[in-house]
């Protein structure tokens, strides 16, 4: 029988996984990538250790306009599918207290050669610096038109090229156009695991400092999101992995023109009369010291000065066992509550995922097939899907890609 040619577009970890599958369903598979090699984002996942996954992954992890809509795919190809998947090239994994599933290894360069191999093994074709400017249906087959005008034919197609994150790795939303030309419709991208800016004062004098404490996304006084871990200041804003986690439901209410303010608490192990018996005996104890000199050893010497004009404490010279209880308190406040308006997002470049993207109702929830154009599949970031941070989107980009590769490649579709 005449084996099936598969055309993939976009080499990450949803494409890879996509060519691996349907090269096991005897495909004959092309992965057409624009960057110069395949897989450069995976290299950047997990600070350089790729966090391909998480044991504890549920549907409440992601997020879109159907995000139950991974129900199926998740059933096809879960984690337990995935571990064995990985296991089977040659990744052995280490699993964290927090349920982050990394490579043995902590390298992300050992997820991306084990892919690689596993395709060229396969006979998995790979061409790079190669971009697609049309997608043509032609009866039973597609024609892919490339930059230099040539016509390149085949009879299924997966598009895994991506959102619009982080462009320099490979993203750039151009497979949105394809798929909008066939009547899919596109839902507004925007950044789901982004730095944030704001609007304060002072954030060049504390750039850099990093501190352990909780930050919650408001909205109206409502609690949008919350989440905990290390922060860091930058001179434009905040960053850090609880910044990330909900930066996607911050900037999902800031697009719809609704004003998003974040609280930062400094000590979150502590409440507001601990935190005061804890100064006001600390005062007592250096009473000989100035306000300014009580809090070293406590906060970050550079974020004290800018704390105390918070509290619109002035006079930073006054001793600290001059203060009065509302002095204190107003301290206290800043310390539990710092409020800040959020103003937008650091980049689409920095970002790590996107949200939105091509709507998820016209594909086949069992096989990521389109329903408006026969052998049409979709996998991955450029699907109206994204996760949590803490490995949950590898985990969809080799769950969809796995899916979709693998129905692509049967022959009577």
């Amino acid at each position: 029988m005449k084996k099936k040619k598969i055309a993939i577009i976009g080499g990450g970890a949803a494409g890879l996984t996509a060519a691996i599958a349907a090269a096991k369903n005897n495909a004959e598979v092309t992965i057409y990538e624009r960057l110069d090699r395949v897989g450069k984002k995976i290299l950047a996942t997990g600070n350089g250790r790729c966090n391909l996954s998480n044991i504890n992954t549920q549907i409440i992890n992601y997020h879109g306009k159907e995000s139950n809509y991974i129900e199926k795919i998740f059933e096809f190809f879960g984690v337990q599918k995935t571990l064995s998947f990985f296991d089977d090239i040659g990744i052995y994994p280490y699993i964290d207290e927090e349920g982050k599933v990394y490579p043995y290894s902590l390298q992300a360069s050992s997820v991306l050669d084990a892919l690689r191999y596993e395709a060229n093994r396969l006979g998995v074709k790979e061409f790079t610096n190669f971009k697609i400017m049309d997608l043509i249906k032609n009866k039973e087959t597609f024609v892919m038109i490339d930059a230099d005008g040539k016509k390149h034919i085949t009879d299924a197609v997966i598009v895994c090229c991506g959102g619009k994150a982080s462009s320099q790795l490979g993203s750039d939303g151009s497979g949105y156009k394809l798929f909008e030309k066939f009547g899919h419709k596109l839902i507004e991208p925007f950044p789901a695991l982004v730095q944030l800016k704001l609007n304060a004062d002072n954030l060049k004098r504390i750039k850099g400092v990093k501190i352990q404490g909780n930050i919650k996304a408001l909205q109206n006084s409502k609690l949008i999101r919350q989440d905990s871990g290390e922060i860091l200041f930058t001179d434009y804003g905040v960053s850090g992995p609880p910044v990330l986690q909900i930066s996607r439901m911050t900037l999902e209410n800031l697009n719809r023109n609704k004003k998003v303010f974040i609280q930062i608490d400094m000590f979150p192990e502590f409440e507001r009369n601990q935190l005061y018996e804890l100064l006001t005996n600390r005062f007592n104890k250096m009473k000989y010291k100035n306000i300014e000199e009580s809090f070293n050893g406590l906060i970050n010497k550079r974020l004290i000065p800018v704390i105390l004009k918070e509290a619109e404490i002035m006079d930073t010279k006054i001793k600290c066992t001059k203060l009065n209880r509302k002095q204190v308190y107003k301290i206290i406040e800043v310390l539990k509550n710092w409020t800040f308006e959020v103003i937008g997002y650091y980049s689409w470049q920095q970002a790590q995922v996107t949200a939105g993207g091509i709507e998820t109702k016209d594909f086949d929830r069992n096989t990521l097939e389109s329903k408006k154009v026969k052998n049409l599949y979709a996998a991955g970031e450029v699907l109206d899907i994204d996760g949590d941070c803490g490995g949950f989107n590898l985990q969809w980009a080799w769950s969809s890609g796995y899916t979709a590769g693998y129905y692509a490649s049967l022959q009577n579709r």
